[in-house]
């Protein structure tokens, strides 16, 4: 069986559409730039496409010195640094963790009117020690839902759209993954605990829910009912069935870099 790394992803605000790159830096959250800024309501809450699906046609685009944010329905795009230059220190709320960030004031206007919602702009400074669920792994996370890596297999995701109607087939954005593997069986990342890609170390700590998210077409905003019917039929979480399961999330144990085509080994699966 030879796996192998097929794409890196990069969101570089949560809930935003991101890109791929040919290699990324591992650093002690996350790839680096991965969610590290975020959009939040006036009282500090997070934001994502779950509430606001238009926040599925805003795209990003690495340039030298920071990104670019896209609204794929048109209009100005907006020019944004990796990290901000001053910025107002607060507490931002994600999910029931509270958040030390800082508040870019000058970029929520854009967003604000591109999302007809009010917006604040905040980014997560090195500073910030966000810490996973402890359940599962005692490390630390960037602005991600709750783990700093989620990986899937490509063979997964041929296997879905296998059961799908050829019109309603899902492509990876839909899932938002940051690292994809090439070969191997279907859902065989399920049964992994360590791998190595490349130099690193990794380990796979809780299967991904998925949520409606994955409905939410990445260039328009609409949704669907696929991926989660389908998914609903042969993906339910064994013990919960409230949950449909699609990829796992992961955390780096060793290591500093990865590239596209980086071998990836097995080194210890479930049981």
């Amino acid at each position: 069986m030879s796996l192998h790394l097929a794409s890196i992803h990069i969101h570089p605000i949560k809930s935003l559409g991101g890109f791929s790159v040919d290699e990324a830096r591992i650093t002690d959250r996350g790839l680096q730039h991965d969610r590290r800024w975020m959009l939040v309501d006036p009282q500090g809450r997070f934001l994502t496409q779950r509430e606001i699906p238009a926040m599925a046609c805003l795209h990003t685009l690495p340039k030298e010195n920071g990104f670019q944010v896209m609204d794929m329905r048109g209009g100005g795009p907006l020019d944004m640094p990796w990290e901000p230059q001053e910025g107002w220190p607060c507490r931002v709320q994600v999910w029931a963790d509270e958040v030390n960030v800082v508040e870019a004031e000058h970029y929520g206007s854009w967003f604000g009117a591109q999302l007809g919602v009010p917006a604040r702009v905040v980014y997560m400074p090195d500073a910030s020690l966000r810490p996973t669920d402890p359940t599962y792994a005692s490390t630390i996370t960037n602005l991600s839902d709750g783990f700093p890596f989620l990986i899937l297999s490509q063979a997964s995701l041929d296997d879905l759209n296998g059961r799908i109607a050829a019109e309603e087939r899902i492509p990876m954005d839909r899932f938002r993954p940051n690292l994809v593997m090439n070969g191997g069986a279907a859902f065989q990342e399920d049964q992994w605990r360590r791998i190595m890609i490349g130099d690193a170390r990794f380990e796979l700590v809780k299967p991904c829910a998925r949520c409606v998210i994955t409905t939410t077409d990445q260039l328009t905003g609409q949704r669907g009912k696929e991926p989660l019917a389908t998914l609903a039929r042969f993906r339910r979480r064994p013990g919960d069935p409230t949950k449909v399961d699609f990829g796992m999330n992961a955390i780096a144990t060793s290591g500093d870099r990865i590239r596209v085509g980086d071998a990836v080994r097995v080194i210890t699966t479930v049981g």
